[in-house]
């Protein structure tokens, strides 16, 4: 991922641990790589990713151990996961990842051999993916862009092979808090300009609730210190889609999670919210 309105210095090494020079944003990815290998070896997990371990290496293990789990992550993994296998079912075969990290659908879920999944990331990034999935094999069509997110990508995606003229399904995990409001609008203005009728959206959003939490600090300052901080927020998620011509479906974090037995009891009434999306057009 390459943030150009986000990154700033890391204050505690914690950029330069993550990934191999990769910023600190980047690098976060062999984090949530360590966070799915940990679910992996659950006796009740939510997924199995044979691919996590590899992937999260000694940087994203020590990262882990360091700052502690984030419970989300199995929890935002396994919505994601049926997510797809719910769009691919219904025929979609285009599938873009925007700031993929060290995302590993193409390789352990079964889609439909003609699917192709594009993954979208800063190119050293991808580079040392691939280095680090060396003899794995993909279940279907791998399409890796290596792009500046930040700008605008959507030349590198059709020269990649990418139909805007047929339905597709945008996978923006993890990105938009690290996102200014006018990249945030500029992505999904990009997103919906190659966007097909049937085209799909899935995405998590961050509360505005959650980030002016005071039991929240201490995680975005951790944040901060490592030069990752979050920046967009809403808990009006549904705006970025209505005006754009998508029908959004939204679910509150906390109601994925109880249904999936890692969540308490969600509090509907709790001001500080995390939200998924699932869009349609």
């Amino acid at each position: 991922m390459t943030f150009t309105d986000t990154t700033v210095p890391a204050e505690d090494g914690l950029g330069d641990g993550l990934g191999d020079g990769l910023d600190a944003v980047a690098g976060t990815a062999r984090l949530t790589a360590a966070v799915r290998a940990r679910e992996t070896e659950r006796a009740d997990r939510l997924f199995g990713d044979p691919y996590a371990a590899a992937l999260a290496g000694d940087p994203g293990r020590e990262s882990l151990a360091e700052h502690g789990d984030v419970p989300v992550i199995p929890v935002r993994t396994r919505w994601y996961d049926d997510a797809v296998a719910g769009v691919a079912q219904a025929g979609v075969r285009q599938f873009v990842l925007l700031a993929a990290g060290m995302d590993t659908r193409a390789y352990r879920l079964p889609l439909p051999a003609d699917t192709v999944v594009y993954e979208l990331d800063r190119p050293e990034l991808l580079t040392l993916k691939g280095r680090l999935l060396s003899g794995a094999e993909p279940r279907c069509a791998r399409v890796p862009v290596g792009v500046d997110l930040a700008a605008d990508w959507t030349g590198a995606l059709r020269a990649a092979g990418f139909q805007p003229e047929r339905p597709a399904c945008w996978l923006v995990e993890g990105l938009v808090q690290y996102l200014h409001e006018p990249s945030v609008q500029s992505l999904f203005d990009r997103v919906t300009g190659l966007s097909a009728p049937g085209s799909h959206v899935l995405t998590d959003i961050v509360g505005r609730s959650l980030l002016d939490d005071p039991a929240a600090a201490p995680m975005l300052e951790r944040l901060r210190r490592a030069g990752a901080p979050w920046h967009f927020a809403t808990d009006r998620p549904e705006e970025l889609f209505q005006g754009r011509g998508w029908q959004p479906g939204i679910v509150r974090v906390g109601e994925a999670g109880h249904a999936l037995g890692r969540w308490p009891e969600p509090d509907r009434t709790s001001p500080a919210q995390g939200y998924f999306a699932h869009a349609t057009r």
